[in-house]
């Protein structure tokens, strides 16, 4: 007894066949038919499902289908359940002459069924289901709120602590597991059957290098065996002698990228021995099931924070107290932690990014690390984690990493509809030098295609190279707002150096001109930054200083009218922060890559970088002219974001903003509540 696709029907004798679920046989009927004979019944015992002229039909029905007998006449036959024993359901079919109600002759097949499957989680419920359709349902992965698909978790482990012990092996903890998915592995059936053939995992080298697949010991303990990986893309199992149902566990090995489309697919075959060694072996039966890994989702500053990590170093001790105030009023938690001084914290949001990821039956904090210097790859942020955060480390081209070229230059918008297509986890923002030149500076191409291959949070190009830093935070910040009349549920802000200028002039107007920027700034530190206190007669006397502000005004424009296209803003979603900048050379390179071209820095500390954490803002002090006792600047910046129920904390640390530790912002970094919205459900 053997597979066949199809059965050629005798009335000498019955036929017999094995039949896996999910498998098609097609019976000729005409081929046996005896002379004169012009129409037939069928039916079949439970477990049989008979497809004649697209009409199925059942045992269950209890129905009988007259039907023309054709030249030539096939039907489909498929089973539903393993069958318990040999032959144990079958098939009738019987022939009839015209105008006869006893048939002439009647056929039988013999029909022994066996399941052969791979399940997954293809329905996202975070459970295993059987699919409907087997064929049809595994082999896809579909996106959107009706798709299917199963989905893998990269593993994000922050300290590789579970190393393959002998390379085939492998230990984990109870709350690993629950990262990892599952794949199941059914066969049934008599066992007289299965014992004449082998069954083979497999899946391809390079989508074997992607993942691994692990097969819990029999002994109960915490040891996996690798059974699927890099270097291995096949298990065999020897001929089956009883039924088997195995669980596999699967993780991840990276993210989607530009080579890799985050598609793997497993498969299980069924492989008939030959008995005659001249003969090879046959394969008759696969199925196959196809998982997605999950995407590495970025998150904007309008989502509730969950907890702040922190660089405590004595220089930041008035950044560090304030800080630790807005976690108080958020109710989020701080994470102290500890580096190297002579960095003084840059590396903590320049270099690395919190972002999330996710399966139906796991949601995973992690940051992803891109290195702003070679020798960094083991930083010990990964081992400050909390637990249960993951890590994540992303290469850039040859490891050398200009300013521009670092995650810090990255910022997630909230979720927005542009021209009727939704955008339910936003849209990741990057910045460029915008077009080609000698000069331009630009985030480097492996970065830009990892961001595009994660394909749920369409990436949006913005100007600038014009930015010393590079960093689009510099001159925008998101903020949540309620969503009621007619609001988004967030605001951009935009610096404003028109509307700094505007201030400035109100203040001379009503006769304070001689009020001084900077008078609250020791003079040691005013040197060290390249400021001096000056009054806003001077400043608004400066014309230098008002061109070099008039093409930053340009430059800023430019990315309005791209965040108002690309994000479906209006004028009124957006809020003009006042601040100046000034331009002057590059700082921190080598001569060799020093330019003529001067580029923009923060004339006084940048009131857009600052730390949104709900509705507490931590906002630079910027040591503004003091009008009546109150600073200018800080006093228009409430009069903004008050309204709209913000709680405006000005942060008096100013070494932190102008000199080399770079903008304070850059020495926190938080972790935030992923988006209710399941990524799966979008149509990308």
């Amino acid at each position: 007894m053997s597979f066949q696709s199809i059965i050629h029907l005798s009335l000498d004798s019955p036929a017999h066949a094995v039949c896996v679920l999910g498998m098609e046989i097609c019976l000729d009927l005409s081929g046996c038919a005896p002379q004169k004979c012009e129409s037939f019944t069928i039916r079949g015992s439970g477990g049989i499902l008979i497809d004649v002229s697209n009409t199925v039909i059942t045992e269950e029905e209890n129905a009988t289908v007259w039907c023309p007998l054709l030249d030539p006449t096939y039907v489909l036959v498929k089973m539903t359940s393993p069958s318990p024993a040999v032959d144990e359901d079958k098939v009738l079919v019987s022939y009839y002459r015209p105008d006869k109600e006893v048939p002439a002759a009647t056929a039988v097949l013999y029909l022994t069924g066996i399941e052969v499957s791979l399940e997954a989680d293809i329905y996202r419920s975070g459970q295993i289901g059987t699919p409907s359709n087997k064929q049809a349902d595994k082999k896809k992965w579909v996106w959107g709120p009706g798709g299917w698909g199963a989905v893998l978790l990269v593993n994000c482990s922050p300290a590789d602590m579970n190393q393959l012990i002998d390379k085939t092996k492998k230990v984990f903890s109870s709350e690993e597991i629950k990262n990892l998915s599952q794949m199941t592995l059914n066969v049934q059936g008599p066992s007289c059957i299965l014992k004449k053939y082998r069954l083979v995992l497999h899946t391809s080298k390079e989508e074997s290098k992607k993942a691994k697949v692990y097969w819990p010991q029999k002994d109960g303990s915490s040891t996996f065996e690798l059974v699927l990986g890099p270097g291995q893309h096949s298990h065999t199992w020897a001929p089956l002698e009883n039924q088997l149902k195995e669980t596999f566990y699967i993780e991840a090995l990276e993210f989607p990228s530009s080579t890799f489309s985050g598609l793997i697919s497993y498969s299980v075959s069924l492989v008939e021995e030959s008995q005659d060694l001249s003969i090879p072996e046959t394969p008759v039966y696969k199925d196959t099931v196809v998982f997605r890994v999950a995407p590495c989702i970025f998150l904007p500053s309008t989502q509730m924070p969950l907890e702040v990590y922190l660089c405590r170093e004595l220089q930041l001790q008035g950044f560090v107290n304030t800080v630790a105030e807005l976690s108080e009023r958020s109710n989020s938690q701080v994470a102290s932690v500890y580096e190297d001084p002579n960095r003084l914290g840059r590396w903590l949001q320049d270099e690395m990014a919190f972002c999330y990821t996710q399966a139906p039956h796991k949601t995973i904090s992690l940051i992803l690390d891109t290195p702003r210097a070679v020798m960094l790859e083991d930083f010990p942020m990964k081992y400050s984690l909390s637990p249960g955060v993951g890590y994540a480390f992303q290469s850039t081209e040859d490891h050398r990493v200009a300013s521009m070229d670092s995650i810090g230059n990255l910022m997630v918008s909230p979720p927005v509809k542009v021209q009727g297509r939704e955008y339910p986890l936003g849209r990741i923002l990057i910045g460029s030098s915008f077009y080609p030149s000698m000069e331009g500076r630009a985030m480097s191409k492996t970065l830009r295609d990892f961001l595009g291959a994660q394909q749920v949070q369409a990436p949006v190009e913005l100007f600038s190279d014009w930015l010393m830093t590079g960093h689009m935070d510099e001159f925008m910040c998101f903020i949540p707002t309620d969503n009621r009349e007619g609001r988004k549920g967030f605001q951009l802000l935009l610096a404003s150096p028109s509307s700094c200028y505007k201030l400035f002039q109100k203040q001379q107007q009503e006769g304070y001109g001689d009020a001084l920027m900077f008078d609250e700034v020791r003079g040691d530190q005013l040197l060290s930054n390249g400021r001096e206190a000056r009054t806003i007669d001077q400043l608004l006397a400066d014309e230098s200083l008002r061109k070099q502000n008039e093409y930053v005004e340009k430059c800023i424009g430019l990315n309005r009218d791209i965040l108002k296209r690309e994000l479906g803003l209006l004028e009124s979603d957006i809020l003009d922060v006042p601040q100046l900048f000034c331009l002057e050379p590059l700082t921190n390179v080598p001569s060799d890559q020093q330019t003529r071209k001067p580029f923009a820095r923060p004339y006084f500390p940048d009131l857009l970088r600052m730390i949104v954490m709900g509705k507490n803002l931590g906002i630079p002090k910027p040591f503004g002219p003091q009008i009546k006792g109150t600073c200018c600047l800080e006093e228009k910046i409430c009069q903004l974001l008050e309204p709209l129920g913000f709680k405006c904390i000005f942060i008096d640390d100013f070494d932190c903003y102008l000199t080399d530790i770079g903008d304070f912002c850059a020495c926190a970094n938080i972790r935030r509540v992923p988006f209710a919205f399941k990524w799966w459900k979008m149509e990308p």
